[in-house]
Parts: C-alpha cells; sequence; structure tokens
C-alpha cells in the first residue's frame, strides 16, 4: 500500500481541550492531558483500510472497529481512544452531556483525527451523513469500557484513569507530532 500524504507537522491545525468534570463524568480532570483535534490530518480521499494499515505501520495504537460514534454520552477509564473520520461528517460533543457549559462540540469531517483521553466523555450529536470512523486504541490493550456516568462509577473508574500512561507516540506521525510534545510536557 503507497504511503499516505499526511499534512506536515508544519501546517497541521491542532486544537487542545482541558474540559474540568461535569456531573459523573470526569474529562480531563483526572490527568495532565487534554482533547487533542487534528484537523485534515489526512487527505480527503482517505479510506477506512488505509487509515488502518497507517496506524498499524506506526505502531501506537491497534485500530479496533468500523462504526460511527453513539449517541449516548460515554467514556472510557481502561484507555485512551484514537478516532479518525474515514467517511462523512458529524457534529460531536466532548464532555459529557449536551447541557455541560464547558462542553466542546467539533464538526467532525473526513481525515479529522481525535485523541480522546480516558475519561473524556463522547458522543454524536448529529450524523450529517455517512459518518464513519476507525476507533483505536493502544498497542497492548486488553480491552476497553464503556462508563455512561453513573454515580458509582466514581470509585473504581476514576481511580484507574488516574492510573493510566499515556500514548507512548503520536498515533499519527509516530516520534513527534501534539501527542508526543503533550507527553513530554511541551504544552
Amino acid at each position: 500500500m503507497p504511503s499516505i500524504a499526511l499534512t506536515p507537522l508544519s501546517s497541521l491545525r491542532v486544537t487542545q481541550h482541558h474540559i474540568p468534570a461535569y456531573q459523573n463524568f470526569p474529562n480531563t480532570s483526572l490527568r495532565p492531558y487534554p482533547l487533542i483535534i487534528y484537523h485534515s490530518a489526512f487527505p480527503s480521499s482517505i479510506s477506512a483500510a488505509s487509515i488502518e494499515s497507517h496506524l498499524s505501520k506506526i505502531g501506537i495504537v491497534d485500530p479496533a472497529w468500523r462504526f460511527t460514534m453513539y449517541t449516548q454520552h460515554h467514556y472510557h477509564s481502561t484507555v485512551d481512544e484514537v478516532l479518525v473520520v474515514y467517511s462523512g461528517s458529524a457534529k460531536l460533543c466532548f464532555g459529557g452531556s449536551h447541557d455541560n457549559p464547558d462542553r466542546v462540540e467539533v464538526d467532525a469531517t473526513k481525515g479529522d483525527v481525535m485523541i480522546v483521553p480516558a475519561g473524556v466523555g463522547h458522543a454524536l450529536l448529529d450524523d450529517k451523513g455517512g459518518f464513519g470512523i476507525v476507533g483505536s486504541y493502544p498497542k497492548g490493550s486488553k480491552n476497553w469500557d464503556m462508563c455512561t456516568g453513573k454515580q458509582k462509577e466514581r470509585v473504581n473508574q476514576w481511580v484507574r484513569i488516574k492510573q493510566l500512561n499515556w500514548l507512548k507516540g503520536d498515533p499519527i506521525y509516530g516520534n513527534e507530532g501534539p501527542v508526543v510534545d503533550i507527553g513530554l510536557g511541551k504544552e
């Protein structure tokens, strides 16, 4: 498979968001890592198979599924999640609830990447047509859970999130990139 022409790091538009805890969603309050969005990192001609091949080649995460995003607000306590849009577009909500005043709403389109730290609530608000993402998790992750903001999750899941290590490199760019910079304290 030919090499993918990623947007060069020097011209990549990246947004980062620290989202305070809201209700029973920890968001980014438990660890120093923000929600990171790479806008148009991949070319708009990208396919799901090409994304999966690229992620596997970089070797930081393992592609696990192709689907859309659930409409139910949820978070993961066992892993950080990497989402890459391979088709369509959608409005997504990060922060655990559509009524969270600190939520982040994103119009995600083909080629966008979202690095979602464990604990960050996320949900699909509006599928604008054929929205599909490749979901990936750190290499060696055994499984991922789905927490929905119940009070009882605050005990074990929140403790688990605090103990997680950050990604071992940038899942898109490898040894350099925003994930590496943040992990090294270069925010």
